[in-house]
């Protein structure tokens, strides 16, 4: 009787909150009673562990399985909540006259670039006389707000983009009658809601253009079922769903999804690059955002479809992709950053954060990248300007030329692919010996302009040098000659070269490398700092 009382308050796998507490959410695993303790009961798996206490069991009988350690715990009916309606979470929201600082930070929608975007409508001087009723609104955030349900949609026909962050959604039937109700919705933000696998298939969900499925525990399985009732989507964001493997029922590549140009699997700990190739037939695709994953080598896939649908031989894969976010991965090898220019559309990359973009790791400088990425408009979120590819590729023309030792040019191609394009098109010749040229002439002719600026907070206030240097002085030998050109007794320093769209300059830390070991010619700039 116990049992029956609380499942008429709740249903397992319902969503719901600490009574007064909305930000502290959970799911319900278990309805009934606990030994040694009388009335009902309600076992709670709390988001992110949420202060729980155990793991589904107490003294030593188990009544259900939690996520974690110490994320579950039981409580009363009557301290939990079923959450609220969207109309009445609104009225919360916008129908007051003053509002705490906390609430205006809440403000705001969630533009295609997910960046938090104020509200306009809800200016404090103006509220009340703009929403005399729901029709003024067009578009609202109740994020943390416990919202559970539709409820009386009347004055919601205009509202086109709806913020539903961290709210208790879980089955795809309310979030049907949610679209059906709100007839003019195209943007849907549905992350921290813990979604469940029973969606069918929908006509009311085809005018949705942008979901927002972060942190939802969406698997691959529910994106292939849920692809033919969203049918009309631009953008689909999937961020921290663990969602490590594609799984695709037939088939080698991921079919349908005709209008989608932009999808977001960051943080989902994919470790396999196989697992993308899987999505190289996605032909509207012109985004993919694949940032904090684990991703350790890219390759262009160079097959083709063979059987059902996309049995095409003229079908490029990966056709329109213009923008690949690779930051935070675990690329390291050369060869990753060469197969991008195998993408016919790409423009813009980034690979922030990686081993084989980071110098102190081993890796390749910015001006490297430049160079070897051919077509490529923005690097890490910075514009490459001509200038700054012309003078990034010259300089990489240099650096191999300092470095490489084999005249095997099969090997040099196989190192630098674009190597000999590059020294070509740049006029760049062989550094040859002549006879024509002797004495301080043929030593002039070979100097290159470096300029020198001193920082250090020791070294006093300098104005900046500019030299004529061989482009074999060592990094080793120019800090010697920076402490005499600067007068610097009894200071130890360091150089870095400054990089047109690096935020900071990079660090020469070989004291052995060349200057022309190191791509640096003249014009460039190197900023003097003292050991720390």
């Amino acid at each position: 009787m116990a049992a029956a009382s609380a499942a008429g308050e709740f249903r397992l796998g319902q969503r719901g909150h600490a009574a007064g507490d909305p930000r502290r959410v959970g799911t319900v695993r278990y309805l009934g009673p606990v030994e040694s303790h009388s009335g009902d009961w309600v076992g709670v798996d709390w988001d992110d562990g949420a202060g729980g206490r155990h793991d589904g069991s107490v003294a030593g009988r188990r009544y259900f399985v939690a996520a974690g350690e110490r994320s579950a715990s039981f409580a009363r009916p009557t301290a939990l909540s079923k959450g609220i309606s969207l109309p009445d979470a609104l009225r919360l929201r916008y129908r007051v006259e003053d509002f705490t600082k906390e609430e205006q930070d809440e403000m705001y929608v969630f533009s295609t670039s997910q960046k938090r975007v104020s509200v306009e409508f809800v200016g404090q001087n103006k509220v009340q006389e703009k929403l005399k009723n729901f029709n003024d609104l067009t578009s609202a955030s109740v994020s943390y707000m416990g919202v559970s349900s539709t409820g009386p949609p009347d004055e919601l026909e205009n509202l086109s983009l709806l913020d539903l962050t961290g709210n208790l959604f879980s089955q795809w039937h309310d979030i049907s009658a949610l679209c059906q109700a709100l007839e003019s919705l195209e943007v849907l933000n549905l992350t921290n809601n813990t979604m469940e696998n029973d969606i069918v298939e929908s006509p009311m969900l085809e005018n949705i253009r942008i979901l927002v499925l972060n942190n939802c525990g969406v698997t691959w399985e529910l994106v292939e079922k849920f692809k033919v009732s969203f049918t009309r989507l631009n953008e689909l964001h999937l961020m921290s769903n663990k969602l490590k493997m594609i799984m695709i029922p037939d088939g080698k590549f991921v079919q349908g999804f005709n209008t989608l140009r932009l999808l977001n699997l960051e943080d989902n700990n994919i470790d396999s690059w196989d697992e993308i190739v899987k999505l190289s037939y996605l032909k509207s695709l012109e985004q993919l955002h694949l940032n904090k994953n684990r991703i350790k080598h890219v390759k262009y896939p160079f097959i083709l479809p063979t059987h059902g649908p996309l049995d095409d031989a003229s079908a490029v894969p990966f056709e329109n992709l213009q923008v690949l976010l690779l930051g935070s991965n675990e690329i390291e090898d050369l060869s990753s950053v060469d197969s991008l220019n195998l993408f016919p559309s790409l423009r813009d990359v980034r690979l922030s954060d990686n081993p084989i973009a980071d110098p102190a790791k081993g890796g390749a400088p910015r001006f490297v990248l430049i160079a070897r990425l051919g077509k490529v408009k923005i690097l890490n979120g910075s514009e490459v300007s001509p200038r700054e590819r012309r003078e990034s590729e010259i300089r990489y023309v240099r650096l191999v030329m300092g470095k490489t030792q084999s005249n095997d040019q099969e090997e040099i191609k196989r190192l630098h692919p674009r190597f000999a394009e590059l020294k070509t098109f740049h006029g760049i010749e062989d550094e040859k010996p002549t006879s024509s040229i002797s004495g301080p002439q043929k030593m002039s002719s070979g100097l290159i302009n470096i300029t020198l600026k001193c920082v250090g907070p020791s070294m006093g206030e300098k104005q900046p040098l500019t030299k004529k240097l061989p482009p074999t002085t060592t990094v080793g030998k120019l800090k010697s000659l920076c402490e005499s050109f600067f007068k610097l007794k009894d200071i130890r320093v360091k150089l870095f070269v400054e990089e047109e769209g690096c935020p900071l300059p990079q660090l020469l830390e070989e004291d052995t490398a060349s200057l022309m070991e190191l791509g640096i010619g003249s014009g460039a700039s190197i900023v003097v700092d003292e050991e720390s």
